[in-house]
């Protein structure tokens, strides 16, 4: 799309055209009216879509020349890191203008930060830690607020810095608020919910091309590790189809703490590959699990092993996502005739790497429903955040709280073991 169907002014069109932009993302026609028109809003997109470029372009629409000393933007990332780049794409979007903006992040002193948001500051990007703490030594002023953004929202959430963004959004009182993310779930919805109300939500989704054939992936999500743990007994009673998995955690010490908590009727079935102490039930090597009858679930850590020969496992679990997603990737690909059913636990805080890994194949994971029987290790589950939906004809959905997309409706509601069953029986009928 044009760059000239988003309404910019002239010089942002310039500017947008010497930084190497030059036609707008679906993420900014969608959104870009409605930023400026004032509305809160819920953005929802993959990472490299353009939503960072999106709010830049709003604000500086937006902005009026000020001489006040009290911020108009507020801008709130997960890190440093995060915050430099921030600046860094204000800067060149705004080259023709007169722009005060500042970065507060670190722990150290912040007379500095103080001072120089005292002499006069027209945006302010920064970490909610470190905004909270300057708040409160009453160096930064929330009275003349108009616009308060959170991007990379999920990871704010990863991070457990839900507090200082809610408090913060509470004391700026009435503002536009502007939310970026590449997901959505209980506990972001619970965060924003402290300070939000029927905001509109937009997603986008920007699906990779699909550079390989892949095995059987499926994908339970589930509300915590406890929760996974009971989903894991459940689905391992059903021996005669899970008869030698392979299950994937991320660290030595999840290995050993999985394998205390799997329910097994015979001795020697849960074993760990390479254990972290050596009275532990384990193998050094893959094969002498293959070879050894009795033994039915192998778990492996991810630190530890990068690739194993997985011929002869017909079914693979991820307990956890792995924290590298070419990790994950080179399991699945398929390579010669070997049929594998690999099998994803996800967590509302690993639905972002989950995306990832869907955008690299290109491909949504099938999703699950729960199993009947499954006990589900929870608190007071928050209510759904009120949303007022999009009326035009892009996509629709996707988050913990908004209406599936039809790629993405169940159509089965299999037993346990069922679907799996009638997979190998496919496969290999």
């Amino acid at each position: 799309m044009s760059l000239d169907k988003l309404k910019l002014s002239k010089s942002l069109v310039a500017a947008m055209n010497d930084a190497g932009y030059l036609s707008a993302k679906e993420i900014q026609a969608k959104t870009m009216s409605r930023i400026i028109g004032g509305q809160d809003i819920i953005a929802i997109g993959p990472e490299g879509c353009g939503k960072t470029t999106t709010y830049v372009l709003g604000v500086l629409m937006k902005l009026k020349y000020s001489t006040d000393e009290a911020p108009k933007v507020l801008i709130l990332v997960p890190d440093a890191e995060r915050v430099e780049a921030v600046i860094a794409e204000f800067m060149l979007l705004s080259k023709n203008r007169n722009l005060r903006i500042i970065g507060l992040y670190g722990n150290g002193g912040m007379e500095e930060e103080i001072n120089e948001l005292l002499d006069g500051i027209d945006i302010v990007v920064a970490t909610p830690t470190r905004a909270r703490a300057v708040y409160l030594k009453l160096g930064l002023n929330l009275n003349r607020l108009q616009t308060f953004i959170v991007d990379d929202a999920e990871v704010i959430v990863k991070q457990g810095m839900q507090l200082p963004v809610a408090e913060l959004a509470r004391s700026a009182g009435k503002v536009q608020h502007l939310i970026f993310t590449t997901v959505v779930h209980d506990k972001l919805n619970l965060m924003i919910d402290q300070f939000m109300s029927f905001p509109t939500t937009i997603e986008v989704e920007e699906m990779g091309e699909s550079q390989a054939e892949t095995h059987e992936l499926l994908l339970y999500h589930v509300p915590n590790f406890k929760t996974k743990i009971n989903l894991m007994n459940l689905l391992l009673r059903d021996d005669e189809v899970f008869d030698k998995v392979v299950v994937f955690v991320n660290t030595r010490l999840t290995a050993q703490k999985l394998s205390n908590n799997l329910h097994s009727a015979k001795p020697g079935a849960v074993s760990v590959l390479n254990p972290l102490f050596f009275d532990e039930e384990g193998f050094d090597h893959i094969d002498d699990f293959k070879d050894t009858p009795e033994a039915r679930v192998l778990i492996v850590a991810n630190e530890g092993f990068s690739t194993l020969d997985l011929s002869g496992i017909h079914y693979m679990f991820h307990f956890e996502v792995p924290e590298e997603k070419e990790t994950f990737l080179s399991r699945v690909v398929k390579e010669g005739d070997e049929e594998i059913v690999a099998i994803t636990f996800s967590t509302d805080l690993e639905l972002a790497e989950v995306k990832k890994i869907e955008q690299s194949l290109g491909k949504k994971i099938e999703v699950m429903e729960l199993p009947e029987g499954l006990i589900i290790d929870k608190s007071a589950k928050p209510a759904p955040i009120k949303t007022k939906k999009e009326v035009n004809d892009g996509p629709k959905g996707g988050g913990a709280f908004h209406d599936k997309k039809e790629s993405n409706s169940k159509t089965h509601n299999y037993g346990i073991g069922q679907k799996a069953k009638m997979t190998m029986k496919k496969k290999h009928g």
